[in-house]
């Protein structure tokens, strides 16, 4: 007979089909050292680090055609749902991360021990869906940049994102820092740019602080709610919680109870940083619109492209242009790289392929980048704009089928044992996941019956 902890393992391992395979990114994983002893800021600095590769998800050039289209048409009003989007984000990520440290899972991983075969395949196919339409808004982003900053055609920009597959193999082979302070050096790029943007568009600060207030008026209006989810779905991304139950595990913390508990707590702390440093872009793209194209009139604005050109004498300086056009670029070069890694991470997951890394990473690459090039050779740029809110309303949609996976396992006490969710935790979850639900349900309502 089992007693103690022998019995909590094995009742555990028997509430999931599957026992655990190998770890995703298995040449990073647990390949960063956490000192064991020191000060907190020691162990909270050795953490650091995925919360900034999950926040770069959350200021993707998706959303900027969301952002973008919110501020130019209704002002600020949208402000609130930007906010209400990146506290659910906050929690959603901080439960990814929970997932991943005390299962050993990630969160494709644990889809696939848990459930049926169909039903794991099914989840599988609609997670590539979602990441296509990801890195469909990320490469069409990058590519604009390219595009307005040095008249590189779309579709070359489109081939030349391509290229960071070849970025990653390298960078991981170095070690995962590398591809983490390349990401942290491309945000705090993309934070200066805007610091520069706010103040030459010198908004109202009083109706900046209006516009985080909630409204009914953006559920009554179809136009304002379209966007409203689109931003919900460029905010918080299907991927970012696959990509953020993985990552986690690079750190090498210590397998006991107690190593745990501290894992969660500086993970969360790193997500939940780096996600309002997110929330800050996210709604200084929004108020730059709306202090400048709404503010003129201009509630038309909805293509980065034309918000490029504007700014200059909007702004009275052609430097906001050029400032807007790096910001962009860098968004875009985060994202796929961060991207690349989601792909890798949910193929593995899912269908739990060993093969070689470079062929592994090839295969997800193409997944996302073939439909990329598809419709930038047949829109090019008059529908690019389009296309990226399109894909986010997409993320929105698809949105649900990762959500309620990961409220379900963390709120199972036989899967994460002492580290289920606290009773007004799992309320809280179900709460954020069923809004989104319904939400998503009302936005496919309205596209095809509205």
């Amino acid at each position: 007979m089992l007693t103690g902890s022998n019995a909590t393992k094995a009742a555990k391992e028997s509430s999931w089909r599957r026992e655990a395979s190998q770890p995703s990114l298995p040449e990073v994983h647990r390949s960063m050292k956490v000192p064991q002893k020191g000060s907190w800021i020691r162990k909270f600095l050795a953490f650091a680090g995925p919360g900034y590769l999950v926040a770069v998800g959350y200021m993707d050039p998706g959303n900027w055609a969301t952002d973008i289209a919110g501020g130019s048409l209704f002002g600020y009003s949208l402000l609130s749902v930007i906010m209400l989007s990146n506290l659910m984000a906050i929690l959603l990520q901080a439960l990814a991360g929970k997932l991943g440290i005390v299962t050993g899972r990630d969160l494709a991983q644990a889809c696939r021990d848990h459930y049926s075969k169909p039903v794991a395949m099914g989840l599988w196919v609609l997670c590539e869906l979602a990441i296509a339409a990801c890195d469909l808004a990320e490469v069409i982003g990058a590519a604009i940049a390219l595009n307005l900053l040095f008249g590189i055609p779309l579709l070359y920009g489109v081939l030349i994102t391509a290229l960071d597959v070849l970025v990653v193999l390298l960078l991981q082979n170095k070690g995962f820092r590398y591809i983490e302070s390349i990401v942290i050096a491309l945000i705090v790029t993309i934070g200066a740019c805007f610091a520069f943007e706010m103040f030459w568009s010198q908004p109202e600060v009083k109706e900046i602080l209006g516009g985080f207030i909630p409204t009914a008026e953006i559920v009554k209006n179809p136009e304002m709610l379209y966007i409203a989810i689109g931003i919900l779905g460029a905010t918080v991304m299907p991927h970012n919680l696959y990509l953020h139950s993985s990552i986690v595990q690079t750190r090498q913390y210590e397998q006991t109870t107690l190593g745990k508990r501290e894992a969660i707590k500086y993970a969360t702390a790193d997500s939940t940083i780096a996600l309002i440093f997110a929330l800050g872009i996210n709604a200084a793209i929004l108020i730059l619109s709306a202090a400048t194209f709404h503010r003129a009139g201009m509630t038309e604005v909805a293509e980065i492209g034309d918000a490029y050109h504007l700014l200059a004498p909007l702004l009275g300086t052609t430097l906001g242009s050029i400032l807007f056009g790096v910001a962009l670029l860098a968004a875009g070069m985060n994202s796929t790289l961060t991207g690349t890694l989601a792909g890798q991470i949910v193929m593995e997951g899912f269908l739990n392929l060993r093969i070689t890394p470079w062929l592994r990473r090839l295969i997800t690459r193409m997944i996302a980048i073939i439909p990329a090039v598809i419709v930038t050779a047949l829109y090019g740029e008059s529908g690019t704009t389009q296309l990226l809110i399109l894909s986010q309303v997409i993320l929105s949609l698809q949105l649900s089928f990762a959500v309620v996976p990961l409220v379900k396992f963390t709120n199972d006490k036989r899967k994460m044992g002492e580290f289920v969710n606290a009773p007004w935790l799992k309320v809280l979850s179900w709460i954020v996941a069923i809004i989104i639900m319904v939400l998503n349900a009302y936005l496919l309502y309205q596209t095809l019956f509205g």
